[in-house]
């Protein structure tokens, strides 16, 4: 029995379905012969009544539908739609037409309640009014609504179009790189083919709504027309009860065919003038217009002022104020309250991971830098009017005309681990200088004479280490009176970089700053470089033979004479061994550095016995005695602090031989005091030894 009841059931739910499929297929073929009954069959009234309630609410169902779809194809139906309700409403005006022509002589209700109810109702039995009406309509159906829908439908019929190519590559693209299957691509090809026949349709069916409003005049006047002339000659009627009948059933006739005209006509320009979204036209226009409520304050605002104007009807101006403000409110505390909860609701964000170490993440170092505490930033600040970046510049310039290449750029940044006044210098990340600097003040350096005391913060001049004062500025001149050397906060820091720029100017030169002085003497000289670098020399030569010139503090700007000793001795390799046949070379110029004009040389000479023993040291090996060089460390800082104290320049003059070792000796520990050799010093100067180092006395 069970079994029995399921087969049962199965058999009548397949007769269901058939049956469903059979009322489907079956719908559009009833349709089109009803509509042809109606223009070649006689109808009562009250069958026109129904027919015309009927497309009323159809007119209303295909508003409602465009209005609820969300994409144009979920209505792909509605050019078929836009055809047969065209064809409903021709065929109910004929069918009307017949009835009214035939027994309008009756009276109102001759064709049906419903025109009736449409010519007395609606229009008030004015058939003046009516006309009237009935004209405005067919306008705004024909020129406006029907002509806007249409052009639109003609342009995205175009647009799609055109279009169609594009898409169709992007879908085989994305089923190429193995983003889509291949039923994904099929599905996606077919809606791209029905929106492209969606929108060729629409550019016909728009035609129909046209034809329509344009048939719907026509009818009018012929009915008007046709019903005079009935009703006068076949009816006896008089020419005002003939107009006055047949006039009032003619408009109840247009107005109840031309209001759902201008409902369908309404709901294609709604399909085709739709943006393709997750939302329906109702949810749009809600969620696009009544979402900012600025605009809605604003258009209170006006209305407002409108409705204070005197003679205007002030208490609708007023109310409509108040519901704009209330919107307008009401919008702005709901969108508060969503956002608060929101931050409520929302998890709490998950932390953050740790990234993965790049090569960004390596930050190489600069080879010059200068630190400042805060207090100093306003002297590198250019909004601010800072001078020390303009001194910078002008030392590193006056740096390059010197020394003969051209130093690091400065990198300088704010470093708050460090004192408010402090600044520190660094080369290749490290330490090189440190000191204070007071902005808006003055440091007042003490050269030894002057004649009175100034009041101030004590130091020491960071540059050369002589006493110094930070004072204010009201006692400046105060200072240079008393014979103190007075400069501001930007020329000490510049001045300390110069002296340091110089003390190390022999580890700032790479390889990179060697080629750019080849590539420079090149432009004039091409031929020596080419034949020095890299036949005689090689560049890392130059570079050691070029940092050993400057240790000693000796410009190397002779670049072509550098070469030239190079080109000859370059047999041999050894950059020690090189150095001194360059410093033979350049002695002129060394010894112009220390005696410039033709002045005699008054140097710091040693002691023969001295010498002697140093010569011993250098053939044994070059290593000295502590005992010895303690004595000759002592005798050579004594025998400075005298020249300096005469006011001569700190150069020692020693054999050829010794200059080497003495160099390396004195320079750890008596960076200010040159060694020059005897062979180094030119024949036409007059050389007098002043200082001597290693006498008993």
């Amino acid at each position: 029995m069970k079994a029995l009841g399921q087969l049962l059931g199965n058999r009548a739910g397949g007769a269901s379905m058939f049956g469903d499929l059979q009322l489907k297929l079956l719908a559009g073929p009833l349709l089109i012969i009803m509509i042809l009954s109606m223009m070649i069959l006689p109808l009562p009234p009250f069958a026109l009544d129904m027919l015309f309630t009927f497309n009323i609410a159809l007119s209303i169902m295909v508003l409602l539908v465009s209005m609820f779809t969300q994409k144009p194809l979920d209505f792909a139906a509605f050019p078929a739609v836009l055809l047969f309700t065209t064809l409903l409403r021709l065929s109910l005006n004929v069918a009307s037409t017949r009835v009214v022509l035939l027994e309008g002589h009756q009276g109102g209700d001759a064709a049906g309640k419903v025109i009736e109810a449409f010519g007395q109702f609606l229009i008030g039995g004015n058939f003046a009014v009516g006309l009237v009406v009935f004209l405005i309509l067919v306008i705004i159906n024909f020129m406006v609504i029907t002509k806007g829908a249409g052009r639109i439908a003609e342009v995205g019929a175009r647009f799609m179009l055109d279009a169609m190519p594009g898409k169709q590559m992007a879908i085989d693209a994305d089923l190429n790189a193995g983003l889509i299957g291949e039923d994904d691509a099929r599905t996606r090809r077919a809606e791209v083919s029905q929106e492209a026949d969606f929108y060729g349709s629409m550019d016909g069916a728009s035609k129909f709504v046209r034809g329509d409003a344009m048939a719907g005049l026509v009818i009018m006047v012929v009915n008007v027309i046709g019903g005079l002339l009935i009703g006068m000659l076949q009816h006896d009627l008089a020419f005002a009860d003939a107009a006055r009948t047949y006039t009032l059933l003619t408009i109840g006739d247009g107005l109840v065919a031309q209001i759902p005209a201008l409902v369908i006509s309404t709901a294609a320009g709604v399909t085709v003038s739709r943006v393709t979204t997750e939302q329906d036209v109702g949810q749009q226009m809600i969620s696009q217009l009544f979402v900012n409520p600025r605009v809605l304050w604003l258009a209170a605002g006006v209305m407002g002022l409108l409705g204070l104007v005197p003679g205007m009807p002030n208490l609708v101006f007023l109310l409509f104020t108040g519901f704009l403000g209330g919107l307008a409110w009401w919008l702005k505390h709901s969108e508060e309250k969503r956002i608060v909860e929101e931050a409520n609701s929302a998890p709490p964000p998950p932390p953050p991971e740790a990234p993965e170490a790049s090569w960004d993440d390596v930050q190489l170092v600069d080879t010059l830098g200068l630190e400042v505490g805060h207090r100093l930033i306003p002297l590198v600040d250019q909004r601010q009017q800072g001078e020390l970046l303009g001194r910078i510049k002008s030392v590193r310039k006056k740096f390059a005309q010197e020394v003969g290449f051209l130093p690091p750029v400065v990198h300088i940044r704010d470093n708050l681990e460090l004192g408010p006044n402090t600044y520190l210098v660094s080369l290749k990340g490290v330490e090189i200088g440190r000191a204070e600097a007071y902005p808006g003040k003055w440091l007042a350096i003490d050269p030894g004479q002057t004649t009175g005391q100034v009041e101030g913060i004590a130091t020491q001049d960071p540059a050369f280490g002589l006493p110094a004062l930070w004072i204010d500025a009201s006692q400046r001149e105060h200072a240079q009176v008393y014979g103190y050397t007075v400069v501001d906060a930007s020329t000490v820091v510049a001045t300390h970089l110069n002296h340091l720029l110089h003390r190390y100017s022999s580890e700032m030169l790479g390889r990179q700053e060697v080629q750019q002085l080849l590539d420079k003497l090149g432009e004039n000289d091409k031929a020596l470089v080419e034949e020095v670098v890299p036949k005689a020399v090689s560049l890392t030569t130059l570079q050691r033979l070029l940092q050993n010139l400057l240790e000693e503090q000796v410009s190397i700007r002779d670049m072509r004479t550098i070469l030239d000793v190079l080109a000859e001795h370059g047999a041999s390799q050894d950059p020690n061994d090189l150095t001194a046949l360059v410093r033979i070379a350049l002695g002129r110029a060394i010894a112009q550095q220390w005696f410039p004009g033709g002045q005699d040389m008054h140097v710091i000479g040693l002691d023969s016995r001295l010498e002697q023993v140093l010569m011993q040291a250098l053939n044994g090996g070059g290593a000295m005695e502590p005992g010895l060089a303690d004595t000759l460390m002592g005798q050579a800082q004594n025998a400075l602090n005298r020249q300096e104290t005469s006011g001569e320049p700190p150069v020692l003059v020693v054999q050829h031989a010794l200059r080497p070792l003495m160099s390396r000796f004195l320079r750890k520990h008596l960076p200010q005091l040159a060694v020059m050799s005897q062979a180094e010093l030119p024949d036409d100067r007059l050389l007098k030894v002043t200082q001597l180092i290693g006498s008993a006395s």
